[in-house]
């Protein structure tokens, strides 16, 4: 279990910037099946699933988990899969948010 399912989310609304790619890169190393974008900009995971039950239920504990946290991904959804990706929008980038977001959708799949 990666370190970063234990933290919280801090509020951020601009004015601090991005992650640089070193960063990204080592925390990406904590998660399990996420890529990095080129540009740094957005982490990605794809997950798929035997029904649509499993998927919708996957979803809405990812809905739960966002608004705890209050960081959002954007997703998208349909009958077996579901895209997440997380990116700060209010910075434009990637911050430890989107990290520990991703982190706790691992340990959501761990448990």
């Amino acid at each position: 279990m990666s370190e970063l399912s234990n933290k919280h989310c801090l509020p951020c609304e601009g004015g601090v910037p991005p992650l640089d790619l070193e960063t990204s890169e080592k925390m990406l190393a904590e998660l399990n099946g996420w890529d990095l974008k080129s540009d740094n900009n957005e982490i990605i995971r794809s997950f798929h699933f035997k029904d649509f039950y499993e998927t919708m239920a996957f979803v809405n504990a990812i809905a739960w988990m966002a608004h705890q946290e209050n960081h959002h991904p954007d997703m998208e959804v349909s009958y077996n899969h579901v895209l997440v990706r997380y990116s700060t929008h209010a910075i434009g980038g990637l911050t430890e948010n989107d990290f520990i977001c991703a982190a706790k959708i691992d340990q959501l799949l761990t448990e």
